[in-house]
């Protein structure tokens, strides 16, 4: 069955997110999960802004998905993809929330990289990638070949550079009051929301009471951590499809 409302995946501090190959885990449904500014094969940008990623999120939603969609964000593209549904809420079928920064809380890896001096974090980035399977340790999630390949892909996809200045975007824009007035906003003009989050993170996931209450739907994933999507891919896309499609 041919799904109309196709489902655009924003990725977090670290993309991408086509690593656990959700469209052919997700029959039926046209999955767009695009690179942001400075990540993948596109050029750094030394300076960068939440803004200035949802205002490419709208770029791409208008260019090239072309039709209103099912909008998901994982971790900092959480935040990406609320300010960009708040710029273009009529491309915007629905926002999914993937343990989506809400406040500093949140933004645990960020508030941390954000101060380092740059050779600091360069070479503690390259400590991160030569070491996948310490990596995936770090987030309880056992190795195997194909968590390791989609690690490597993970922690590849981005320059030092671009994870700084995300990180320091994070910290600066979701201090600010507005951000969750803005997300206050959508939810009062009636845009679904759907909160997703992995057993073992949900208890460090910061939603607001409001939100929560609000909520069109949700589900926790037993099992599973912040990196769900690795975890357990297939039931990751079950879970979307059930949220979202049926």
């Amino acid at each position: 069955m041919q799904h109309d409302t196709p489902l655009v995946m924003i990725h977090g501090l670290f993309g991408p997110l086509h690593f656990f190959e959700p469209a052919a885990r997700l029959p039926g449904v046209t999955v767009h999960t695009p690179d942001l500014l400075g990540y993948g094969a596109r050029p750094v940008q030394p300076e960068l802004s939440l803004a200035a990623q949802a205002a490419e999120v709208v770029r791409i939603l208008r260019e090239e998905v072309r039709r209103p969609c099912h909008l998901l964000g994982h971790s900092v593209g959480g935040a990406i993809a609320v300010l960009a549904a708040a710029r273009a809420p009529e491309l915007v079928k629905s926002i999914v929330s993937v343990e989506g920064n809400f406040t500093l809380d949140d933004a645990f890896m960020c508030r941390r990289i954000a101060p380092l001096d740059t050779p600091e974090w360069e070479a503690e980035l390259q400590r991160i990638q030569s070491d996948p399977q310490a990596w995936l340790a770090k987030g309880g999630i056992a190795p195997t070949p194909e968590r390791l390949r989609m690690a490597h892909c993970i922690l590849h996809n981005q320059p030092a550079a671009t994870l700084q200045a995300m990180a320091q975007a994070v910290v600066r824009e979701t201090a600010v009051p507005a951000y969750l007035e803005t997300v206050r906003g959508l939810m009062s003009r009636g845009v679904p929301f759907h909160l997703v989050a992995g057993s073992r993170s949900v208890a460090g996931w910061h939603v607001p009471d409001w939100v929560r209450q609000q909520a069109h739907g949700s589900a926790e994933l037993p099992d599973c951590g912040h990196m769900m999507m690795l975890e357990q891919p297939d039931l990751f896309c079950r879970t979307l499809l059930s949220l979202l499609y049926s």
